[in-house]
């Protein structure tokens, strides 16, 4: 039995030794939006549908970015945002964010609009984009 524990824990710590850390998210605008900085929460405004002046642009919920900016920037998790808009959009007092698939697309809608946030892996970050907030 002692031995199948440590063998439990040895696994466990090799484990967590190959998992890979998640990467920082950044909140971003396109390049030439008039926002420079903001809030967490200013930003969670955004993405829990209590603010309409900037349109949430989401990624999809297989991406961990998604998890990972909800828990830091939210402090919610995405099942929690999901429910939450939900129910705004039951009884028509908002619209669900755009989703798209990843980095790429996120930076291509936020360029196109100048009223769209979103947010990104920082390694993603470039010129089509500013960042205005950094979830670390």
């Amino acid at each position: 039995m002692t031995n199948k524990i440590a063998t439990l824990i040895v696994a466990a710590a090799a484990f967590a030794a190959s998992a890979p850390a998640l990467a920082e998210v950044v909140v971003v605008v396109g390049a030439k939006s008039a926002e420079s900085s903001m809030t967490k929460e200013q930003v969670a405004q955004f993405f829990l549908g209590k603010s309409s002046s900037m349109t949430p642009v989401d990624q999809v919920e297989a991406n961990p970015v998604r998890a990972e900016f909800y828990k830091k920037v939210a402090d919610k998790d995405a099942a929690q945002a999901k429910a939450l808009w939900s129910k705004l959009v039951f009884t028509g007092k908002a619209t669900m964010p755009k989703e798209v698939a990843d980095n790429a697309a996120v930076k291509a809608a936020v360029a196109a609009n100048p009223k769209a946030i979103g947010y990104i892996d920082k390694s993603a970050v470039d010129g089509s984009v500013k960042v205005v907030y950094s979830a670390q």
